[in-house]
């Protein structure tokens, strides 16, 4: 019985040269919502049959997302490489929202907020469905993962 879902999630620290308080809490947040629930699911069966869960470990090098997955017990299955090309736009435009929100919450009205918040949702939605087409054949995720991993993309890619 396959139990398809990622149990623990870790990023290359390395790639991550920088966060403020905001990100980490972000990050923090992705992680924790992921766990508690997530479908994910890789599409190829394994020779042993082993259907989940899942340890991921993310890392971005020379455009490139890696994720490495792994069972439960930490032994390695297979490492998907997907080009972030396409997400570029959607990293910066991310970004620029999250620092406008931010910036709103300390000083904005309510109404600016909920605006810019909306603006912030709507660019993370986008993304996340390119996330799932982008994994399509490959990884079956449903949104809410698409969601979460993109926020920790989105932490990978934080240069300062």
């Amino acid at each position: 019985m396959g139990d398809p879902r990622i149990i623990a999630v870790t990023l290359d620290e390395h790639t991550i040269l920088w966060r403020n308080a905001d990100i980490e809490q972000e990050r923090r947040i992705a992680i924790f919502d992921l766990i508690e629930g997530n479908y994910f699911k890789p599409c190829r069966a394994y020779d042993d049959g082993y259907e989940g869960p899942y340890r991921i470990a993310l890392s971005v090098e020379e455009g490139r997302l890696a994720i490495a997955i792994a069972r439960e017990d930490g032994g390695p299955l297979e490492t998907y490489v997907l080009g972030l090309g396409r997400f570029r736009r959607p990293i910066k435009d991310y970004f620029a929202i999250c620092d406008s929100y931010y910036q709103a919450i300390r000083n904005a009205t309510p109404q600016q907020i909920e605006t810019i918040d909306m603006a912030r949702r709507g660019v993370h939605n986008e993304a996340a469905e390119l996330l799932k087409e982008r994994l399509e054949g490959k990884i079956e995720i449903d949104f809410d993962t698409a969601r979460r991993l993109f926020t920790l993309i989105c932490v990978l890619h934080i240069k300062g």
